[in-house]
């Protein structure tokens, strides 16, 4: 069960007007849990609207009469079911905060796998890589709809997530999210570690990576007792990645605990996390960088940024203490 962070998420939304949009099929196999989450984000401060394409007929009357009277501090919009469902919901306000699209599932790529977070130029890039795996076989339109709505600057953000139990409320108040999130306007911030809250969210990232089996477990005491080593990327405010400072010698430094969320992979936060580190580390006259790892992604990142894997010799001890871990360094001092 993925763990919600519901004072550090509900700030973004509170006040702030979210469109949920949901066809007819969909909206009557998930009515309830719907239902649910739409109650649990009003009661988190959220303005919220529910966009369907029911037909008016009288079959249909008992379940918009539960919606009213279920969810009485939403808005029911119901859209003609002869129009273009996507445009409609985008062309319903001229500026819209958030709007998220209850589908079948979320996006996927060639090989399958959920696409997280993307820009909208990353999906022009890729929409032949969508394509027909994409369930709904009108969403490649809705797509192009999207973009111009978000480069336009009229959306903030796009979520399209597979509707079932608590779905939207897993996309917006965890660290992994629930579906495909599609905004271009995101805020990246490198600092220090602040907070009791940050540092719950760093311990969250670093737990799935000792998962995967590709980082040694830190405890919560050990995060709290040595916060003062870690930096965080916040994207909208939000942790979604860390870093810890090592120091070896005086011109050495290790990058330790290296994680990004899986919300965010393949969206350079990665790149941005280790360049912001280095740049920082710099000024503090550090001039030489180090990181052990085995999880291929990280040695993809490091071989990208100009690291050569190698054991120097001066960092004999530190190796000896992880034998079986790959070193990557990057020298950028005149004797290197």
């Amino acid at each position: 069960m993925p763990k919600l962070y519901l004072k550090e998420y509900a700030r973004a939304l509170a006040g702030r007007e979210v469109f949920i949009a949901c066809r007819e099929g969909i909206l009557r196999d998930h009515f309830q849990d719907i239902i649910t989450d739409i109650k649990f984000l009003v009661r988190h401060g959220a303005r919220t609207a529910l966009l369907h394409n029911m037909p008016n007929r009288f079959a249909n009357q008992k379940l918009v009469v539960q919606l009213e009277r279920r969810l009485p501090a939403t808005g029911i919009v119901r859209i003609s079911p002869e129009i273009d469902f996507y445009e409609a919901v985008l062309d319903h306000r001229e500026s819209m905060f958030k709007v998220i699209f209850l589908e079948r599932r979320y996006l996927i790529d060639r090989q399958a796998n959920k696409i997280n977070a993307i820009t909208t130029a990353r999906v022009r890039e890729s929409m032949e890589d969508f394509g027909d795996l994409i369930a709904n076989v009108n969403f490649k339109g809705a797509m192009a709809c999207i973009c111009r709505k978000i480069e336009a600057g009229q959306c903030d953000r796009v979520h399209i997530l597979a509707a079932g139990k608590n779905s939207i409320k897993h996309e917006l108040f965890t660290v992994e999210g629930a579906g495909t999130l599609i905004a271009n306007n995101f805020q990246e911030d490198f600092r220090q570690v602040r907070t009791d809250e940050e540092v719950a969210l760093v311990h969250r990232i670093l737990e799935m990576y000792k998962r995967s089996g590709f980082l040694k477990p830190r405890t919560k005491s050990y995060l709290n007792k040595n916060r003062q080593r870690f930096y965080v990327t916040a994207i909208d405010g939000i942790v979604v990645g860390c870093v810890e400072q090592k120091i070896i010698d005086a011109r050495t430094v290790e990058m330790g605990a290296l994680a990004i969320s899986t919300r965010f992979r393949n969206q350079r936060v990665g790149v941005h996390t280790v360049k912001s580190f280095m740049a920082l580390m710099k000024s503090q006259g550090y001039t030489r960088f180090i990181s052990l790892t085995n999880n291929p992604r990280l040695e993809a990142l490091y071989t990208q940024l100009g690291f050569i894997q190698e054991s120097r010799p001066e960092y004999r001890q530190r190796q000896e203490q992880s034998p079986d871990v790959k070193m990557f360094c990057k020298i950028d001092d005149p004797v290197g």
